[in-house]
């Protein structure tokens, strides 16, 4: 094993499992009537291990880095917009930005590989591992001991983050390029069906982008290891949300996941330690072609299906009062017995 990794525990608990099912079924009204909210609430119990679960300090970090394979054409927006959408987020203009200091949610900003230097903000977090990653049509996008210390950067990221839950989002002219990579790779899923318009490609530009993402398979061989993989075809930003979940899941956070970018290092991560996607609630499925395909293989069921493909964490941070919502029910809503009300008949 090339990385020195935190362990990552089994939840699985039977004897908790059957409490939380217990009190979520005592609670005053028809069995299952509060359908996939009552999924959720023992979701997060399971991870808190508790029957009274309690989110605390939720996070938002978004990781940002750019991708040599821009300049092959496979984005509507040219590379500047990354750093550009960095000073939006800090400066609380962008999606995820309103809508993270709508819910109370703590938002902090990574360079992970910007082609581009930033002053100091309190919020932005400099973790650059290169300006840029290289051209992944050509070769390998980073070398192996860069992919390694964006994992170690998003690891030691998480260790010093208050909280017991975190949302992961991102920016990057061409990630979803990467991500159509990643998952063609890992899952065999064909570029033509998990390959979308991105940031708002024609079908013309979408053909072009298809053929520059088949150059990079073939220019970057299947050694069948999801670390080789994420070297040969990530971002410098995919590859510091690997740790940042990994790390995430041995402390037990509750890990909201965004739309395809982020589900790409998910694909990752739970490649790594597939012990992970136990700590982890998907919080919508994005607009993004390939991102169903995802879904599919890490047999997730997303929260919300609306059409998004933002990216940003902008969906995490959406559905994220549905989570305060379940624990709010699993603590607060009383019970049968506690109310004096009759209980339903079985």
């Amino acid at each position: 094993m090339r990385l020195d990794l935190d362990p990552v525990l089994d939840l699985e608990n039977a004897e908790l499992r059957a409490a939380l099912q217990r009190a979520i079924d005592q609670k005053t009204k028809p069995l299952g009537s509060l359908g996939a909210l009552e999924h959720l609430a023992l979701e997060i119990g399971m991870i808190r291990k508790s029957t009274r679960p309690v989110l605390e300090q939720p996070q938002m970090v978004v990781f940002a880095g750019d991708h040599g394979l821009v300049k092959r054409g496979v984005s509507a927006f040219p590379q500047d917009v990354t750093w550009q959408m960095v000073e939006n987020f800090l400066a609380g203009g962008a999606a995820v930005s309103v809508l993270a200091k709508q819910h109370g949610i703590a938002l902090t900003v990574v360079d992970c590989g910007v082609a581009h230097d930033f002053a100091p903000r309190e919020a932005l977090r400099v973790c650059k591992v290169a300006p840029g990653t290289a051209d992944c049509s050509q070769g390998p996008a980073m070398t192996m001991e860069q992919c390694l210390q964006a994992i170690r950067n998003g690891q030691e990221l998480v260790r010093g983050l208050p909280g017991n839950a975190l949302m992961l989002g991102e920016m990057g002219i061409g990630n979803t390029s990467s991500a159509s990579l990643l998952l063609a790779r890992l899952h065999g899923v064909d570029l033509v069906d998990c390959t979308g318009a991105g940031t708002g490609l024609n079908s013309e530009g979408v053909q072009r982008k298809i053929a520059v993402l088949r150059e990079a398979l073939a220019a970057n061989p299947d050694t069948g290891d999801a670390l080789d993989a994420l070297a040969s075809l990530g971002g410098f930003e995919i590859a510091t949300m690997v740790g940042a979940m990994l790390q995430a899941a041995a402390e037990d956070r509750v890990l909201l996941i965004d739309g395809v970018i982020v589900t790409s290092a998910l694909l990752v991560a739970a490649k790594i330690e597939p012990r992970v996607l136990q700590r982890c609630i998907y919080s919508h499925r994005s607009g993004e072609p390939g991102h169903q395909y995802m879904l599919e293989a890490l047999k997730a069921r997303p929260l919300l299906d609306w059409g998004m493909r933002l990216g940003e964490g902008s969906g995490a941070a959406i559905a994220w009062p549905l989570l305060e919502s379940a624990c709010t029910m699993l603590r607060d809503m009383a019970s049968f017995a506690s109310a004096g009300v009759d209980g339903q008949a079985v």
